[in-house]
């Protein structure tokens, strides 16, 4: 299964999850941005994420399932650890 499909099915998920998810500006857009191969910009999904309504619900989510992959809420993997690592 490729990454994109297992971002689908996340983005399906139960009812709750889903009212953000409806919203998000990424599932509009190309997938392949939001999953950059190694070393591969991140410009064009972080773009979408700036304008997009659901971007902290969205952080939020990747935060509390450990996502590893992709971006979410703007932030890449990276990111997303270094901002856990100063809350915790």
């Amino acid at each position: 299964m490729s990454e994109w499909e297992e971002f689908e099915i996340l983005l399906e998920g139960d009812a709750e999850e889903a009212s953000w998810q409806e919203q998000a500006l990424c599932a509009q857009t190309d997938p392949e941005a939001f999953f950059p191969e190694k070393g591969g910009s991140t410009r064009e999904a972080k773009r979408v994420c700036l304008s997009c309504e659901v971007k902290a619900e969205c952080l939020e989510y990747a935060l509390a399932h450990d996502e590893r992959f992709g971006i979410w809420g703007g932030l890449s993997e990276r990111e997303r650890r270094k901002l856990k690592k100063r809350a915790g």
